[in-house]
């Protein structure tokens, strides 16, 4: 089992995801004292007899104000089991984009719904935005139990819902579990609730520290973003090259070929350099300073990748934008690809498909693509890139459209057709 499980929530506004974070955090004993003298303060001051935990997480002010999450936080806890990185994530419509970013690196999505108010639209896209971006696992906490006088019915009715819409998402049903919780007083968080004598299954924290996770792959194809150039032409290291960034995927060590793209240009890998002395091996996630047999014509942008396993080289990517500006998509549109450390200037082809993730259909050949669309697009490259279908190789599947006149990020894309 690994020892680190990395997550995110998701949920719509007033759901209590803010509670539930709060909750775990307190309940996992990962706040310091002063922090929850000061939310008891605070939550004095509001008139209320029990800390407000979710306190805990809206630390901007204009979230405080607002009681909404605007931002995407990254919290940090751990039990004796395992340790966690928690990816707090908005539930406002608006900020869709930002679930994007917090579960792009998941292995497990707490999805919350209001038990008062079951499955909404606003779960649906979340649902769909987690299956488009892979994340293995899902938890449908159903909170505000409480609420609903910790009815039996009112959740079953719920869990069989949303496990329906996830099952049609491609989810299996074993990799979705239910669980009825009350952020706000602890059943089922933490604690075996004795409100809830009919459900028997674990509580949301069992369930984060004993959920199967699979490592990352060590046998997936080396992918290499080249970040930086060192020649440091000094009286030391007069004849230095090498080649800085961190490595997308798959392991590397000395003497693998390798092929730089979009060149094409095979080499050898010689040496892997750290701030702390070379390596034997470097995996994905490290970064490292490789050092090549050749002296290649290398630049920033450029992609060291495993020669017997290289990515398609391509101008043109057929990928699924999730749309996340204001600002429609239309056929047509000049735009910026980021892909990895390479940025190129690229047009918008045909807008193939829009996902529907209400009714889990598609809509062929929409006009454009609004706020918060899921849809399929084919995109013509001012350059070749070396690219991944996404499900093969996430790092280098996904990549970022933005915006050439003021560099706001317009959608997030995922090389490949992740909807029919």
């Amino acid at each position: 089992m690994s020892s680190l499980l990395r997550l995110a929530t998701a949920g719509s506004v007033d759901d209590g995801k803010s509670t539930l974070v709060g909750r775990l955090l307190y309940d996992t004993k990962s706040v310091l004292a002063d922090q929850l003298d000061a939310v008891t303060r605070a939550s004095v001051d509001k008139g209320l007899s029990t800390p407000d935990l979710s306190l805990l997480v809206d630390g901007l002010r204009s979230e405080r104000e607002q009681g909404i999450t605007i931002d995407v936080a990254y919290r940090y806890f751990a039990t004796p089991k395992r340790s966690f990185v928690l990816a707090d994530t908005p539930g406002h419509v608006q900020y869709t984009r930002n679930t994007v970013t917090g579960a792009s690196t998941a292995q497990l999505a707490v999805l919350l719904v209001d038990a008062r108010k079951g499955v909404i639209e606003q779960t649906r896209r979340h649902a769909a935005v987690l299956a488009l971006l892979g994340v293995p696992n899902l938890v449908l906490a159903v909170n505000k139990i409480d609420l609903v006088g910790y009815d039996e019915a009112t959740f079953t009715v719920i869990a069989e819902e949303f496990a329906e819409h996830a099952t049609s998402l491609g989810y299996e049903r074993g990799s979705v579990l239910a669980v009825p919780v009350s952020a706000l007083v602890g059943d089922n968080v933490a604690e075996k609730s004795d409100k809830t004598p009919w459900y028997s299954g674990p509580t949301l924290l069992e369930h984060l520290e004993t959920v199967p996770v699979a490592p990352d792959p060590h046998d997936s194809a080396f992918r290499f973003p080249v970040q930086y150039v060192i020649r440091p032409r000094t009286a030391d290291h007069p004849d230095y090259r090498g080649y800085a960034g961190q490595i997308a995927a798959g392991t590397v060590r000395p003497g693998d070929e390798i092929v730089v793209l979009p060149q094409g240009i095979r080499s050898r890998v010689e040496g892997i350099d750290t701030a702390d002395g070379p390596l034997a091996e470097a995996g994905a996630g490290t970064s490292v300073t490789l050092l090549l047999a050749d002296d290649v014509d290398i630049s920033r942008g450029d992609l060291i990748a495993a020669a017997d396993r290289r990515p398609t080289v391509t101008d043109e990517i057929t990928a699924t934008l999730c749309w996340l500006s204001a600002k429609a998509l239309e056929p047509g549109a000049r735009v910026l690809v980021k892909h990895g450390t390479r940025t190129v200037q690229a047009l918008v082809g045909e807008l193939h498909a829009r996902f529907d993730e209400q009714t889990l259909s598609s809509v062929d050949d929409p006009a454009t693509l609004e706020l918060n669309d899921i849809g399929r697009v084919t995109l013509r490259l001012a350059e070749e890139i070396g690219v991944d279908d996404y499900g093969v190789s996430p790092r280098t599947g996904a990549f970022l459209v933005i915006d050439p006149k003021d560099g706001d990020t317009l959608a997030a894309g995922l090389v490949g057709e992740r909807f029919a």
